[in-house]
């Protein structure tokens, strides 16, 4: 399976998704977007994860690789490649599809549980109740077709998915304890007060019981997204460069 990863961030990496991939035997490439915006062509590719970042998808100004970045999301989308955004990546999917994102009501950042809003056979089906990590002051139109999938007490657009094998993710199930702590020393400076705005020690508390609980989640919807695809097609070792 040939995946192509876009990085915004140095601190923002694969995180729990690393180990599903692994056991896939996956070819992994990627895109740092803080480096250099350099995209691979899209039909050589099987999966596309855009990870999240602390910059908005509306910064095309300031970062104009925002644009072409877009539209390579946007190809994959219309080629049928599996996509996953995380975070600033879902906005991202929302944004390629020519919807708005924008300031949410409040900042959400810390443990809050999301709650289910559709269940269907044809979606991907979250529990009914999960508690995740958030870290994220914007939120997004739903893309033309999207599915809502879950909400949350401040945001209502939690997840949604685009068709069978694109899902857009508002918060972080790939976050291990390494990735929690490189979050909270490089983005502190998120940590205002606000009724949705957590603790570094709170957030730093999860249980080692829920953050094996969300890597199975993300292993589950991971599957689902790649079903069909033969995983080990002539990839048999895993690509990472650093």
């Amino acid at each position: 399976m040939r995946v192509h990863v876009l990085q915004h961030a140095f601190f923002e990496g694969l995180g729990n998704i690393e180990n599903w991939l692994r056991q896939q035997g996956a070819t992994i490439s990627y895109t740092r977007l803080y480096e250099a915006a350099k995209f691979p062509a899209v039909e050589q590719l099987d999966l596309i994860i855009a990870l999240g970042g602390p910059m908005s998808v509306n910064d095309e100004a300031e970062l104009p690789w925002l644009i072409q970045e877009k539209q390579f999301i946007a190809q994959a989308i219309r080629e049928g490649v599996a996509v996953l955004g995380i975070c600033l990546g879902a906005q991202l999917i929302a944004s390629a599809m020519g919807k708005r994102v924008y300031p949410g009501p409040e900042k959400e950042i810390g443990w809050h549980p999301i709650h289910v809003t559709d269940n269907s056979s044809s979606t991907f089906n979250f529990p009914n109740t999960v508690s995740v990590l958030h870290w994220h002051g914007e939120t997004f139109d739903l893309p033309d077709e999207a599915v809502n999938l879950a909400e949350s007490v401040v945001c209502k657009h939690q997840a949604f998915q685009l068709g069978r094998r694109v899902i857009g993710l508002q918060f972080h199930m790939e976050m291990t304890r390494e990735s929690i702590e490189k979050m909270l020393v490089h983005c502190a400076g998120d940590l205002t007060e606000g009724n949705f705005v957590q603790s570094e020690q709170v957030i730093r508390a999860a249980s080692n019981e829920r953050l094996s609980a969300l890597e199975h989640l993300m292993a589950e919807l991971l599957s689902y997204i790649t079903q069909g695809i033969d995983k080990r097609s002539g990839h048999h070792l895993l690509s990472m460069t650093r």
